[in-house]
């Protein structure tokens, strides 16, 4: 695929940060959208800033795994077909493993891998149908790394990535015609962390806050240019931000002994508190 022109494109999580960006880039090139998030208003919000573009908006919790099988159905009805999926949608916790809730674990699991993996197996059909399809997974930095306080979210990212580097390989066994591309963003100046959850007694506001200061180094219309442009490439994998860049050639160089270095810049940068504290 080197062109997005009158091609059918899928986004999950399209009401705000890279969702919207990639659909408003998406958008500029002449793509056909089909657009989903369980924030309406945000939704709206990005329907209304493409002006002239064909899209479809719909209401999708990407953990319903039937209503996910419907809109796939529906969506290639009203199109005509798939093109493109980008599953994007995903949410965000902090904590340590022993103040983490099994609810908020299961919550960001559910929405962040299985709500891929829902996203995959109902659409990849008509991706394969389109006879040139393109499937992009929005992984994360970590997904190639993992950092205290984000075992669930680690988890979750590292999980799309293997779930998506194997179906990749099972593609090119089965030569089948569906390019799939794994996509790790650093930090994207999004309101990820504002809407995070946290685990009982964490400071949600002041972790918000280092995130926007310190972390968020990529704007979101800068990832979107990134991440479209490594499809087109037909990249597997997609660094996004210079952050992602260093910090996954520190695990190549380093192998597990990153894991100390990181332990040792988290206790002295981000706001901390004694692990279990909330027991």
């Amino acid at each position: 695929m080197r062109s997005v022109a009158g091609k059918c494109v899928v986004i999950t999580g399209a009401g705000s940060g890279i969702g919207r960006a990639l659909a408003q880039h998406l958008a500029a090139r002449g793509a056909r959208l089909a657009l989903s998030d369980v924030d309406l208003a945000g939704l709206a919000e990005t329907v209304a800033s493409l002006g002239t573009a064909e899209v479809h908006s719909d209401p999708l919790d990407v953990r319903d795994r039937a209503a996910m099988a419907r809109y796939a159905t529906s969506v290639a009805e009203q199109f005509g077909g798939v093109d493109v999926l980008i599953n994007n949608a995903g949410v965000a916790l902090t904590g340590s493993v022993l103040d983490l809730s099994y609810a908020d674990l299961e919550w960001v699991l559910d929405i962040d891998f299985w709500g891929v993996v829902n996203g995959t197996k109902e659409f990849l059909p008509h991706l394969i149908a389109s006879g040139d399809g393109h499937l992009v997974n929005i992984s994360s930095l970590f997904g190639l790394l993992a950092v205290p306080g984000q075992s669930a979210y680690n988890a979750a990212k590292f999980a799309v990535r293997g779930f998506t580097e194997s179906l990749r390989q099972e593609l090119l066994v089965g030569r089948v015609p569906v390019q799939v591309s794994c996509v790790h963003p650093g930090g994207i100046k999004t309101a990820i962390a504002r809407n995070a959850r946290v685990a009982e007694g964490e400071d949600q506001a002041a972790l918000a806050d280092y995130f926007d200061r310190k972390l968020a180094k990529t704007s979101a219309e800068r990832a979107a240019e990134i991440i479209v442009a490594g499809m087109l490439a037909g990249k597997p994998r997609i660094l996004v931000g210079a952050d992602a860049k260093a910090l996954d050639l520190l695990v190549r160089l380093l192998g597990s002994r990153y894991q100390a270095i990181v332990a040792a810049a988290t206790r002295n940068r981000v706001p901390q508190r004694r692990i279990g504290a909330s027991r």
